[in-house]
């Protein structure tokens, strides 16, 4: 993997502004490496510029990742499977709410403060909670893709249709 490789894998995963000296030491990159290729990704549109105080910091652009997971979902998904993969999320969301007798995953964090549940069962519930954040985060971006799958595919189809009066 080449430098710019490296410092573009560590740009795309961050969770909160870093400064270039903070990306270059992650990337294992030279300074001046880091700095070309961040101000590039932020010329894309795939970085945000920070000031913090004297310090630049970036971050990827939020907006533009979340547009991507729902077109990606559109793109790799028929409608039905994404309404079959919703229905799959609630039904498993339903199946952890009757098993712990909680509404919500906060409701079963809470649960773990129990004094009288066993480590076994800790471990469980702190699984069931990840798995459940990740099912809500999954179906709130589902429910964006389905919101917007008929928009995509007519832009789909009038782009297929400007390109072959193009070609006639």
């Amino acid at each position: 993997m080449s430098a710019r490789d490296r410092i573009r894998a560590v740009a795309e995963t961050l969770r909160e502004p870093r400064s270039v000296n903070w990306i270059s030491e992650q990337a294992d990159a030279a300074w001046s490496t880091t700095n070309e290729e961040l101000q590039d990704l932020v010329d894309q549109g795939q970085l945000r510029r920070v000031e913090a105080g004297e310090t630049t910091r970036y971050q990827p652009d939020y907006t533009r990742l979340l547009f991507e997971e729902i077109r990606t979902l559109i793109e790799e998904n028929a409608r039905e499977e994404l309404l079959n993969e919703l229905a799959a999320i609630t039904e498993e969301i339903e199946e952890w709410q009757a098993t712990y007798d909680v509404e919500t995953w906060e409701e079963l964090e809470q649960s773990l403060a129990d004094g009288d549940l066993a480590s076994a069962e800790l471990r469980e519930r702190r699984d069931v909670i990840a798995f459940w954040r990740e099912n809500e985060e999954d179906r709130r971006l589902i429910k964006h893709a389905l919101e917007l799958y008929s928009d995509v595919e007519a832009a789909r189809e009038q782009m297929t249709d400007v390109a072959d009066r193009a070609t006639s």
